[in-house]
């Protein structure tokens, strides 16, 4: 897939860098039984009251569901479309069991109409076919990974991500990870062979303001620009830089290390991320 430039014609196109559809979706409408809807809060708690803000607005969605536990070991499944999802920067493939059920799964890259993908211990290494660890060659680009066995494709799930099976140690698989984390994770949890697609969404640039309120994101302020009143990084004479970057709530929000010193997950990590 490759991205489309337009020519300046207007100020929101001058920078405007989109995905092309065209040769990459093979169908417009999604499958009916695999869709619900999907309500939208505005930042709104059961209350009313804002909790979140900056969110609001935005074009209505239907929430696609995905198979990300692809439990259906054995069974025979053939891709029928590759399609946009509006819930997620990865584009869904529709599959069609053998057994007669349909379900979608996120689409990697080289993913082709046509194409049977199959999940489980016997299934063959191959693109799109979703395995244990514990099957899968060392070297192996994979994503959709679990954390822990049935629990369903916890990691590598975004455009253009993957990881990669570095080495096993008895029941471990060792997986180095988008970030740069290499840990363990069990042999028996299972994993999509392939990068995940639309691996151009990086490269995308939205070009005018407006195509942030399309997807439901209002105008965010800083908060050097506001008062002492309402943020601590608020206030002084002239333009400040606020001091020491903080949350509205007084909390340090860079540098500070946010994840629990003695956290039972640790035990796993053997390389933490790249900063």
């Amino acid at each position: 897939m490759a991205v489309r430039k337009f020519k300046p014609t207007t100020p929101g196109q001058r920078h405007k860098v989109i995905g092309v559809f065209k040769g990459a979706i093979t169908a417009t409408t999604p499958e009916k039984s695999l869709t619900v809807g999907k309500k939208s809060t505005g930042g709104r708690n059961a209350e009313g009251h804002l909790t979140t803000r900056y969110l609001g607005g935005g074009h209505k969605r239907k929430y696609r569901i995905i198979d990300f536990k692809r439990n259906k070991d054995g069974v025979p499944a053939v891709v029928k479309s590759i399609e946009y999802d509006p819930n997620r920067s990865a584009r869904i493939a529709l599959l069609y069991y053998a057994d007669g059920s349909k379900t979608y799964i996120i689409a990697p890259n080289g993913l082709e109409v046509g194409q049977t993908v199959l999940s489980g211990a016997e299934a063959a290494p191959e693109v799109g076919n979703a395995l244990p660890l514990g099957k899968i060659p060392v070297g192996t680009v994979i994503h959709n990974i679990e954390l822990r066995p049935g629990q369903g494709a916890f990691m590598a799930r975004s455009a253009g991500t993957f990881a990669q099976l570095v080495s096993r140690e008895g029941d471990y698989a060792i997986v180095k990870l988008p970030s740069g984390e290499t840990r363990k994770i069990l042999c028996a949890c299972k994993a999509t062979i392939g990068v995940v697609g639309n691996s151009e969404h990086s490269l995308e640039r939205s070009g005018k303001a407006g195509r942030s309120r399309w997807l439901g994101r209002r105008p965010h302020n800083r908060g050097v620009v506001m008062n002492p009143v309402d943020h601590p990084m608020g206030g002084g004479e002239g333009r400040a830089s606020g001091g020491h970057p903080r949350s509205r709530k007084g909390l340090y929000s860079k540098g500070l290390k946010t994840r629990a010193p003695k956290k039972s997950s640790s035990k796993y990590i053997i390389e933490r991320r790249k900063k």
